[in-house]
């Protein structure tokens, strides 16, 4: 590979040592066709000019990147679905690279069906390809609406069939590479705690406070349990105002920096419905839509339960209390955000989030939830453009006037971007599972990546249109 310049390895989690992680190899597959590189993010790090061929060496076959030490397995614990689990790990992925981005940040890229690791469970190891399309497709989707997410770096198919219990088999195979801010999880610190290593969740904080939250002092372990509540708080937030159940609130699926990460059976909610789910093994629904800040809250506890090795609790416990109104005002502007209108204040906020929620409720399956920030995006500049559309009739009645009035006392934020063409369309791009297994379909039956591809062409047409590219 020649010089790259803007390429800074940086590999720090390796520093960590032995304790931490295992270090692995990745399986040789029988094929490695290069389906999906992300040449938008691989500019953050400096590798936008590998050729195809470079690229499928490190991202299929994974020769390491210059400066970089090789795959590590790293080792966690975590609750799933509330019980605990000690046997975790990562077993199908490992953490191949860490690289300083031009924005200055760390980043990771990790790996999804890369090959049994020693935390593999007696699994394959592997990735369906469709698991691979449905992860790009979403992260795609929750970049376009402003929402904290790893992205999907790179997809190679891997030429084996693999047999699965819960959809048609055999079925294809693939690699997945993300690039995320980090893949320390909760339950890295759950494992130390379970270990009883106050050393190792002591070295965990000082290493994840001076890489991700260094605003936070050294040796301040309450202080960094308030800046991941703070993170966690807004990533719950965006979630919501993007209508996404991610599916699986495992403290192992969540992370130091507040990225969502790892999509298996995500959903985007068709219509408002607070007990929506996106896994069909959530049969109590203890991860649905209107549950997930629920989740999250949880989650941070056994966070902050771990870090009870070294820290008093007292401290710990403030910062945990601290998720409640830091949710709730992240959420007043995530949802001030997605009505692209600026804020006037907290009464004047909240009135608009809850006129919206209220009017998203009466509108029932009837008022889709994207199409409604969609129309009325600008507030009072779309009038028009929103009561002579599709969804005109749907708006008349008390919620929705008092979701008018809360909606024009805020200003328009950048009203230039309502002259973007996507606004002249009648419907938004959306990500609803019909038109994910519409995609898949296509791809799998006639091996015609075109739809996929122009999808995701459309949803970074929309990123531009709603303001957010470079995000």
């Amino acid at each position: 590979m020649p010089p790259f310049p803007a390429y800074r390895p940086e590999p720090r989690f390796f520093e960590l040592g032995e304790e931490y992680g295992d270090a692995v190899r990745a399986a040789e597959f029988p094929q490695a066709i290069l389906r999906f590189r992300n040449d938008r993010a691989a500019a953050t790090v400096g590798l936008e000019t590998l050729t195809d061929e470079e690229w499928v060496a490190h991202f299929g076959r994974f020769q390491p990147l210059p400066g970089q030490p090789g795959p590590v397995a790293m080792r966690y614990h975590g609750h799933q679905f509330r019980t605990y689990n000690p046997d975790l790990g990562d077993g199908r992925g490992f953490l191949a690279a860490q690289i300083r981005a031009g924005d200055g940040r760390l980043l990771d890229l990790g790996t999804k069906g890369s090959g049994q690791t020693p935390w593999s469970r007696g699994a394959d190891g592997r990735l369906t390809l469709k698991g691979g399309v449905r992860e790009v497709l979403a992260a795609e989707m929750l970049e376009t609406l402003g929402v904290p997410t790893s992205r999907a770096f790179s997809l190679i198919e891997t030429g084996e069939d693999l047999e699965r219990g819960d959809e048609p088999s055999p079925t294809r195979s693939a690699v997945l590479v993300r690039l995320s801010h980090s893949h320390v999880r909760f339950g890295t610190f759950q494992r130390a705690a379970y270990i009883r290593r106050p050393d190792m969740i002591e070295a965990l904080v000082e290493h994840a406070r001076s890489l991700y939250h260094p605003t936070v002092a050294a040796g301040d372990t309450p202080g960094f349990l308030r800046a991941v509540v703070e993170a966690s708080a807004r990533l719950t937030a965006r979630w919501i105002a993007a209508g996404f159940v991610h599916g699986v609130l495992n403290t192992d699926n969540l992370n130091v920096t507040g990225e969502s990460f790892d999509y298996g059976p995500w959903r985007f909610l068709p219509h408002y419905e607070p007990g929506f789910t996106a896994a069909y093994f959530d049969q109590f629904g203890l991860y649905a839509f209107a549950r997930q800040p629920e989740a999250v809250f949880w989650a941070l506890t056994q966070l902050g339960g771990a870090l009870k090795l070294v820290a008093d609790a007292e401290p710990l416990t403030e910062a945990l209390n601290g998720f409640g109104p830091a949710y709730i005002r992240e959420l007043r502007a995530a949802f001030l955000a997605r009505l692209g209108v600026t804020s006037l204040g907290e009464a004047a906020d909240q009135r608009l989030l809850d006129t919206t929620l209220a009017l998203l409720r009466e509108g029932g399956e009837a008022l889709r939830w994207e199409p409604l920030f969609f129309d009325w995006f600008g507030g009072f500049a779309s009038s028009a453009r929103a009561l002579g559309g599709p969804r005109g009739k749907l708006y008349q009645g008390e919620a929705f006037d008092a979701f008018r009035f809360a909606l024009f006392e805020h200003e328009p934020e950048r009203p230039e971007r309502l002259e973007h063409p996507m606004f002249a369309a009648t419907e938004p791009e959306e990500m609803l599972i019909d038109e994910v297994e519409a995609i898949w379909a296509t791809t799998d039956a006639g091996d015609d990546w075109a739809p996929f591809h122009a999808k995701i062409e459309r949803l970074r047409a929309a990123r531009e249109a709603w303001g957010l590219a470079g995000c």
